[in-house]
């Protein structure tokens, strides 16, 4: 078949955050209540909200896995390693690309990139812990993105597109958030595929209290993407619940693996049950490191839902939710499927680099794409992510 050989658009990077990150711009007065350091035997970690963290492992990020380590254990295994053994065969000193904007554009254009959105490393992981102290929580997620546009920038060189960091927790704040992201030129905005604790209790995103914001996500055009992170989510006992274990990397198979899925297909469907689609028409919803496993299942419900309650939907929700939904699959899942889901023009490809469960380098996708047309590849890696990244007002 024949290979793409153009320009590609990276929908999921990453970086990892500078030692002051969480602390350069939060009030000295909150730091406690939000991230501070502590040495244990020699190691340094992450206290979140007054509580060991061990989200990451090593915060410090030096020395630090290779891209793309465990590609052969999501392939198969067929050296039979374990993860510890795959992840400790390749650490590296902390290569400056990973945490300087200008030797990341270097980085990008040596990779054959036209662009690439940004995400946080430790920074989609700490909601959770912090979410029983709203003020807090606003006071990091308000700093964490300082840090981002003083170190990085919201958009640089016109190759790199940050994601500022948004928490529905607090409504007014996150509506004054996103003003400030989209004065400083933001193309996407992040948060994580969970139910959201509010004064009042625990929210889905589209409750009707949000949507102050969701109709300035809807007026300005900007994408909103629901990136894997810490969510509410848990084995329930059928497993562990460590990141090891929902990366599928524990001492035994475990449920948690599943988490993920079950927090973006919740999180997808109640936005096409709750007719986000129909209320705000202009918005654009990427699904990123979340995989594509849960889309048969996901339409199947909307479609049953269609049926039991004709009166309910005025549009078709299926039609709705691929209008107005873009979807980034694992590279190990079976692209032709996500396309017979979705349609070619709502799949985007991101490579996770530089994560050890990501691409070694982002052009390996080409070998994965067995069965798709040169005309689906090239939209999957450059031209609809581009298309995501403009703006596109209401």
């Amino acid at each position: 078949m024949q290979r793409y050989d153009g320009p590609i658009f990276d929908c999921d990077n990453h970086y990892y955050e500078a030692e002051d990150a969480f602390t350069r711009h939060v009030p000295r007065r909150m730091q406690k209540r939000c991230v501070q350091w502590v040495e244990m035997e020699g190691k340094r970690y992450h206290l979140v909200a007054g509580k060991l963290n061990l989200a990451v492992g090593n915060p410090t990020f030096n020395p630090i896995s290779k891209p793309g380590v465990l590609r052969q254990y999501y392939r198969g295994n067929p050296e039979g390693k374990t993860f510890a053994e795959l992840i400790r065969s390749a650490l590296e000193p902390m290569p400056p690309e990973y945490m300087d904007r200008d030797a990341r554009v270097a980085r990008v254009e040596q990779q054959g990139l036209v662009g690439a959105w940004l995400f946080p490393t430790a920074g989609v992981l700490y909601e959770q812990a912090m979410s029983h102290d709203i003020e807090a929580l606003c006071a990091l997620t308000e700093g964490f993105n300082r840090w981002l546009a003083e170190d990085w920038g919201l958009t640089y060189e016109g190759k790199l597109f940050c994601a500022p960091y948004i928490t529905l927790a607090d409504v007014d704040w996150a509506c004054r958030e996103l003003e400030w992201a989209l004065a400083r030129d933001a193309r996407v905005i992040v948060m994580r595929p969970s139910p959201i604790l509010t004064r009042d209790g625990w929210r889905s995103h589209c409750d009707e209290r949000f949507d102050p914001f969701w109709a300035r996500a809807d007026e300005s055009g900007i994408t909103v993407v629901a990136h894997v992170g810490s969510t509410n989510y848990t084995a329930n006992g059928y497993g562990g619940n460590s990141a090891i274990d929902a990366l599928g990397g524990g001492r035994k198979p475990s449920v948690a693996g599943l988490i993920p899925e079950r927090a973006i297909h919740d999180f997808l469907l109640t936005f096409a049950y709750d007719k986000m689609f129909e209320r705000f028409p202009n918005l654009r919803i990427a699904s990123v490191e979340n995989g594509s496993g849960f889309l048969r299942d996901l339409f199947v419900k909307l479609e049953q839902s269609k049926v039991r309650m004709p009166w309910y939907y005025k549009e078709d929700p299926a039609g709705l939710f691929r209008r107005n939904v873009w979807i980034n699959p694992f590279w190990e899942d079976k692209m032709t499927d996500v396309i017979e889901h979705m349609g070619s023009d709502r799949v985007i490809y991101g490579s996770d680099w530089p994560h050890m469960e990501g691409m070694e380098h982002p052009r390996d996708i080409l070998q994965e794409l067995d069965g798709v047309s040169l005309a689906d590849q090239e939209k999957i890696l450059h031209r609809n992510t581009a298309a995501l990244t403009e703006r596109r007002p209401a």
